[in-house]
């Protein structure tokens, strides 16, 4: 995580970047999270010698909360306004009605509890920046 705010916190006039003391990716209702964001190429995860439940551990470990929101398939939904920005490389965004929409670099996103997955049909590794605001939700 690149960075995290908290309303109910002061803002730090001494510059303390407050993310080394959040202890998960998913911002809480007025809190956002500035995450950046590696995706590998798709077809890395589809050989033989991919290491799933060590993915799968990893990304528990360095992804606390946003990781629980994942399924097999890579779909998740989370509670949040999502501003993605493509930094690097060429993705796909994947909806939950099988609409695919493929981004490149300078292209932005606006997702609002959107259920998705992201798609790294290129040979290289995609960078996105991601800025997570946490929101209500209604049942």
């Amino acid at each position: 995580m690149a960075w995290s705010t908290d309303p109910a916190q002061p803002v730090s006039v001494t510059g303390d970047d407050p993310a080394p003391g959040v202890p998960s990716l998913l911002p809480a209702v007025g809190e956002t999270r500035l995450i950046i964001l590696t995706l590998p190429p798709d077809s890395t995860m589809a050989e033989p010698t991919f290491d799933g439940p060590g993915y799968v551990a990893e990304q528990l470990a360095h992804s606390p909360g946003l990781a629980e929101t994942f399924e097999p398939n890579g779909m998740h939904r989370t509670p949040t306004i999502d501003y993605t920005l493509v930094l690097d490389g060429d993705v796909t965004l994947e909806l939950d009605n099988e609409v695919t929409t493929d981004l490149h670099p300078g292209d932005l996103v606006v997702q609002n509890a959107t259920r998705h997955a992201w798609r790294n049909r290129s040979g290289r590794t995609v960078t996105l920046a991601a800025i997570l605001i946490g929101t209500k939700q209604e049942n």
